[in-house]
């Protein structure tokens, strides 16, 4: 950057940020305006293959690790010190918006486009991230790659992973033609950024252009599986039934009422699974998700608490089994001050009305946070709607937080 220039006079090129976001939004379109790109499906290469000859015509350097996440690095003055990252996912969900993750990605590889563009040198290296199977949408663990990058998960692990049809992650992931030798992990950064969109409607409501995320809620996640018995819905009296369903709707009622508690808790119940699920006979078997996020550990812990007493009596009362085993578990998440308060002054030197806020969401940050200092930048999105096909976000607010973005890792990166 030439003597002349300050960081306060540089901007994205928004036109551009928003027509990478459109064509990308073509892999995978769905009839009602949204994209459904699943992890290591042959529209996910499409997508990781136009990110690749992007990166390559912005002059990046680009490299594959084993579980399938993509690196491209632009060298700074000092190519051996740890770079300054800056990325997130282009995997969807079933039923997914156009930016949700693929914002993130998009706007890194702006922020590497726009130093080109006005002939920036920083002193570290900057590197665009593309993190595989950030949603779980078909392969479990949620966040696997930037989990495996951060030393949560094995590679191992992550490789071995199978969806519903029995195809391993590792199968499908060289399958697309992106299992690469780069190790997984294992080096320093000297900090990262993601930029997404809010999922929730405080931003809006409030009247904020930047969310400076502060941090993540916890989360705990649960498998339930109540059995009872198999009867036909005629000849069985309601008092001598074991219908596994009605003791999921009193358990399901109890989710609900614990996470009203306080403010700060969540919980839900997204996913249910009724067998055999016949018209005309009391179900034997039900297995549902619980989905518990809270600020802190003990507000976690007080809702897992509440959920198994309330399976026991619930097990006795209806005379059913019911089985509760944790999948996951995130425990809440503070991002570093330094990187935080490197968002916030971007936002207030460039006139954005911005606000602190804590993710609700689980982000590939949330991993990254336990490796290198990172923070994240929110931007509104149209009702607070996500996970959605109707998904939205305004150029010019997908602009701002780049443009905080671009402030956030010249800071950084020297």
């Amino acid at each position: 950057m030439n003597a002349a220039s300050k960081p306060t006079d540089i901007r994205i090129n928004a036109e551009r940020l928003w027509d990478s976001l459109m064509q990308m939004a073509k892999i995978g379109a769905t009839p009602k305006g949204g994209v459904k790109r699943l992890t290591l499906t042959e529209l996910d290469r499409q997508s990781r293959d136009l990110f690749v000859n992007w990166c390559k015509e912005a002059g990046l350097v680009v490299s594959v690790d084993g579980v399938g996440s993509i690196f491209a690095r632009r060298v700074g003055r000092n190519a051996a010190a740890p770079p300054v990252v800056s990325g997130s996912h282009l995997d969807t969900q079933p039923s997914g918006g156009r930016f949700d993750g693929c914002y993130g990605v998009m706007a890194a590889l702006e922020v590497a486009r726009s130093q080109k563009d006005h002939g920036i040198e920083t002193e570290l290296p900057f590197e665009v991230a593309m993190w595989t199977n950030e949603e779980g949408s078909r392969f479990l663990p949620v966040m696997g790659a930037s989990g495996a990058f951060a030393g949560v998960h094995t590679v191992e692990e992550i490789l071995a992973a199978r969806d519903p049809e029995g195809i391993s992650f590792g199968e499908a992931l060289r399958a697309i033609d992106y299992a690469g030798t780069m190790p997984v992990g294992g080096r320093p950064l000297s900090a990262y950024f993601e930029a997404h969109i809010e999922q929730g409607p405080l931003l809006e409501n409030t009247g904020n252009t930047v969310g400076v995320v502060t941090g993540a809620l916890g989360q705990r996640w649960f498998e339930v599986t109540i059995t009872g018995m198999d009867a036909h819905a005629g000849p069985t009296p309601m008092h001598l039934r074991r219908d596994a369903l009605l003791g999921a709707s009193f358990l399901i009622q109890e989710v609900n009422r614990l996470a009203k508690a306080t403010q700060h808790s969540r919980g839900t119940v997204g996913m249910i699974v009724n067998r055999p699920n016949s018209r005309n006979v009391v179900p034997g078997e039900t297995v549902f998700s619980v989905d518990f996020r809270d600020t802190d550990v003990s507000g976690l812990d007080r809702m897992e608490q509440g959920l198994r007493e309330a399976a026991g009596r619930i097990a006795v009362e209806q005379r059913l089994g019911i089985d509760i085993r944790q999948t996951v578990f995130f425990p809440p998440c503070h991002f570093d001050r330094g990187c935080v308060a490197a968002v916030r002054d971007g936002a207030a030197r460039l006139g954005y009305r911005h606000m602190d806020i804590v993710s609700g969401a689980g982000h590939d940050a949330v991993h990254i946070a336990g490796v290198a200092p990172t923070a994240m930048i929110f931007v509104p999105c149209e009702g607070g709607i996500s996970h959605n096909e109707t998904e939205n976000a305004t150029p010019e607010d997908l602009a701002a937080g780049c443009n905080v973005l671009l402030q956030a890792v010249l800071a950084k990166a020297g």
